[in-house]
């Protein structure tokens, strides 16, 4: 099985977070800034490598906690 993000993920998303296509890990990528945006939604997709592919897909909810407030 393979994990990537949804064709329909924002390019914000993809210049902030990465995915492990093996693992279907998401690493942050930069800094999250509370004020700039508190909640990110990832739509991810797993795939498998049959023929044809079968997939999944979810969406992942990141809620930004503000830590100094």
């Amino acid at each position: 099985i393979i994990y990537l993000f949804n064709k329909r993920v924002s390019t914000k998303v993809k210049e902030m977070f990465t995915i492990d296509e093996n693992k279907g890990e998401i690493r942050l990528q930069g800094k999250l800034d509370y004020e700039e945006m508190d909640t990110y939604e990832i739509p991810v997709e797993a795939r498998d490598k049959g023929s044809p592919p079968l997939s999944g897909h979810c969406k992942v909810v990141l809620e930004v906690l503000d830590v100094n407030d």
